[in-house]
């Protein structure tokens, strides 16, 4: 249990930092580039993916030291679908419910975070 609460501090972690790529580049693209919030929302959890990759499997999950490229492949597509919730999420919570899209990128960021743990912890995590 102590190894599990720790490994969710680090995710945390993790996931606060990436937190802060994601929406920093949101907001730049959006604000500065004046680029439509749900492209520039792709765009930046694309980059915190990348970076969420790296600091994960260092820091967070013991995965088997082994076929990285399969290991990379089944990330992506984990985070593939957490970029679908993402997009869902946004469209959903700004275009109809009418909710700011820096207010809306924060409630999908953390449904987001949770799937993510979960599917990464199953799947990625060796046994």
């Amino acid at each position: 249990m102590k190894k599990l609460f720790e490994q969710i501090i680090k995710f945390g972690m993790v996931g606060f930092l990436c937190f802060f790529i994601d929406y920093g580049i949101m907001v730049f693209l959006t604000e500065i580039i004046d680029i439509n919030y749900l492209i520039s929302s792709g765009i930046s959890f694309t980059v915190s993916v990348i970076v969420n990759y790296i600091l994960s499997l260092t820091f967070v999950f013991e995965t088997k030291k082994g076929n990285r490229i399969k290991e990379f492949v089944i990330f992506i597509i984990l985070s593939v679908i957490g970029l679908g919730i993402n997009q869902a999420l946004m469209w959903f919570c700004v275009d109809i419910l009418g909710i700011f899209y820096m207010i809306s990128k924060i409630g999908a960021t953390a449904v987001v975070m949770v799937y993510n743990f979960i599917t990464r912890k199953l799947i990625l995590e060796k046994k």
